[in-house]
């Protein structure tokens, strides 16, 4: 689970999905940088494990809808307390890479 809550594309979608359902080129379009085959891999990992649900109406052509489950809703806390402590101290990492970098260059 801590491999999923890592990936790079896993916030950035389950904060686009917090805003209510949202359909697979929606979130394209607003997730930046991610491709189509990442974005569904992603979605079909999140529903997998229970964060995520996927709905498809019978449609001609299909519409399908993302949303989060209980489940999911249940991290959103802990995914704004880690953002809101990397945008706090974010000025300390720059700073703790620069001094590591400039001590372990040739």
């Amino acid at each position: 689970m801590l491999d999923r809550l890592g990936d790079r594309w896993v916030s950035l979608i389950l904060k686009e999905l917090a805003d209510g359902p949202r359909r697979h080129g929606e979130l394209s379009r607003t997730v930046a940088g991610v491709t189509q085959k990442m974005l569904t891999q992603t979605l079909r990992g999140l529903e997998r494990d229970g964060l995520v649900a996927r709905s498809a109406t019978g449609s001609v052509p299909p519409r399908v809808e993302y949303r989060l489950t209980p489940l999911g809703e249940s991290l959103l806390p802990v995914m704004a307390a880690v953002t809101a402590w990397a945008e706090r101290h974010i000025g300390d990492i720059d700073a703790a890479r620069t001094t590591y970098d400039s001590s372990t260059s040739p």
